[in-house]
């Protein structure tokens, strides 16, 4: 079975994490995305102590997408250096998991 994986990627509105997802699903190079938030991040940039809302967009895809995918997020982001991460999943529902594979590949 393909590995699958949780992309996550921060935007600062609602309307462009929305953008970003639907590149990214129309693409085929996730499955599917959530957009999550707003919620508030805390962080330094810059060497600036700074709070701000962000909106989290997360993404499934498998371990053949996942550089392209990443690369689509970083060519496509309003953020020099967008927060772009990602962790496979230990386990899960497996009809889900052969979905995730089957519509990145078609």
């Amino acid at each position: 079975m393909t590995q699958v994986w949780q992309v996550q990627v921060a935007a600062a509105t609602k309307e462009f994490a929305t953008e970003l997802a639907k590149v990214a699903v129309e693409a085929r190079l996730a499955a599917g995305a959530q957009v999550v938030g707003p919620v508030t991040s805390v962080f330094w940039h810059l060497g600036e102590f700074g709070t701000g809302e962000e909106w989290q967009v997360l993404l499934k895809t498998t371990d053949d997408h996942y550089k392209e995918l990443e690369k689509l997020l970083v060519d496509r982001h309003e953020w020099t250096n967008p927060e772009i991460t990602a962790v496979p999943f230990a386990a899960g529902l497996a009809p889900y998991f052969d979905w995730v594979e089957r519509t990145t590949r078609e």
